[in-house]
């Protein structure tokens, strides 16, 4: 077994993880559809956060041409799902069987801590491109860091609605261009 082959085992299981608490969540809340008042802009993040599980794992592949691994860039590859699997266990609450389940209330109880891991996600990923590749990214790859960083840092400051039903929307078409024009292929 190669080093990348290794290393690449731990972050398929946080990875897969995170995509576990995502779905179970969704399922807990299907079960519990009646003592739940749902806010439709937690189950889009849902979906976000479902993608970015998965074009991190593909984006993952990227580093296999990786000859040399230290302990520093195997910890900034690790902390990438370790964030995403934090922010899939924010957002959604655990259903109570007692009380009813106000996602909305729950979306704004978490969405502080929720936005600055979504930073630090990025942080994380800057870092990690900085210490294994030796720069930054550059182009639309930061491009896309800077306009995520800009929308979600402000996510974590704003408390109004209308900002955060559109940065839901926002975040979503960044996704889908940042995976169409940089990650569309496996490379």
């Amino acid at each position: 077994m190669d080093q990348f082959s290794y290393l690449t085992v731990l972050i398929s299981i946080i990875l897969g993880l995170g995509i576990t608490q995502l779905l179970g969540g969704l399922g807990r809340l299907l079960q519990a559809r009646r003592r739940t008042r749902l806010y439709w802009p937690s189950i889009a993040w849902v979906g976000v956060l479902l993608v970015l599980h998965v074009q991190t794992w593909w984006a993952m592949f990227g580093l296999r041409a990786l000859q040399s691994w230290d302990f520093l860039g195997f910890v900034l590859v690790l902390l990438q799902p370790i964030v995403l699997y934090l922010l899939a266990a924010l957002v959604l609450p655990e259903p109570s069987a007692e009380t009813p389940t106000d996602l909305r209330q729950h979306y704004y109880d978490h969405s502080r801590w929720f936005f600055g891991l979504a930073v630090l996600l990025l942080v994380v990923s800057l870092l990690r491109d900085r210490v294994l590749a030796g720069h930054f990214p550059t182009g639309l790859n930061l491009l896309m860091h800077g306009l995520l960083f800009v929308g979600w840092g402000l996510g974590a400051i704003l408390r109004r609605e209308t900002y955060h039903r559109w940065l839901v929307a926002y975040t979503a078409a960044l996704m889908v261009a940042y995976i169409t024009v940089l990650f569309r292929y496996l490379r």
